[in-house]
């Protein structure tokens, strides 16, 4: 499997000079298996720039097949979704899973992103095929891998104000968990995600705060990097990827970030746009 970060910020999009390093999109990466089959985690801002890329290959031609997993429906993590361009062609599908957190569906709540008076168009006027499906916790999904097997996902609820899920993405004996907008428990880890992280190959975790700045954001659903430290040692995992960096944070508080994470978890990085890595 392949990941690409196309956004890695939080909250609200942070673009300018300070946050040219690590950027300033919001909530999306892409995975990719060895015969390309794709899945999307999440839709943030940075949904759009991953679009454009993909119209360079089939999804232009309407044959492209993907599938997006949305942790939640905040704004800073469906935003992208009305301009992710593959998305309008015919012939292109696209199967979105998400839990039912609030009182609509998963469908509902994209539908009412793009309702008037908020967008142009309505996602009646997406030419791809989109079906959607509300996942339980712990219901367990298998996608093809496009060469006769398998890629299964799983979940868990994180504590996050309205709710998210954490899923673990598994294909080839390795797994990935994108554990994002989720807020550690003082005094104790969170036994859902550490199950879920268990021997991870790759774990992608809220740390929107450092310890410092956490003080005062209490009840907000966000963590710092020592806690998600402190769970990668725990579950076994092998790389920690800091991620949904807090918009106020400009490059040189991401990079020192990285610096003291490392200094408790040596295989650690600090998400950042265009960051690939292998698992």
């Amino acid at each position: 499997m392949e990941l690409t970060f196309w956004g890695v910020r939080g909250s609200i999009p942070a673009p300018g000079p300070g946050t040219v390093r690590y950027g300033g999109n919001t909530s999306c990466v892409s995975l990719r298996t060895g015969a390309g089959r794709l899945i999307v985690l999440d839709c943030g801002t940075g949904a759009r720039n991953l679009g454009i890329t993909l119209m360079g290959g089939p999804f232009a031609k309407g044959r492209g097949e993907g599938s997006i997993l949305l942790s939640h429906a905040h704004w800073d993590h469906i935003q992208g979704f009305p301009f992710f361009e593959p998305a309008f062609v015919k012939g292109n599908s696209f199967h979105l899973y998400g839990g039912n957190n609030v009182s609509r569906t998963l469908a509902e709540t994209l539908e009412g992103q793009m309702d008037q008076p908020n967008f142009p168009v309505d996602l009646g006027a997406m030419g791809a095929k989109v079906s959607f499906r509300d996942v339980p916790e712990g219901e367990a999904v298998e996608i093809d891998d496009g060469q006769g097997g398998k890629v299964r996902v799983t979940n868990a609820r994180g504590n996050h104000p309205q709710g998210v899920f954490a899923f673990r993405v598994e294909h080839g004996g390795k797994a990935v968990v994108y554990a994002t907008d989720t807020e550690h428990y003082e005094g104790r880890i969170d036994e859902k995600l550490a199950a879920l992280a268990k021997d991870a190959a790759i774990l992608i975790y809220d740390s929107q705060y450092t310890p410092e700045e956490y003080g005062t954001k209490k009840g907000w659903g966000h963590s710092t990097f020592e806690e998600g430290a402190k769970l990668a040692k725990l579950a076994g995992a092998k790389k920690l990827v800091l991620y949904h960096h807090d918009p106020m944070q400009n490059d040189a508080a991401v990079r020192e970030k990285e610096k003291r994470a490392k200094a408790v978890f040596p295989d650690v990085i600090a998400a950042h746009e265009g960051l690939v890595l292998d698992v």
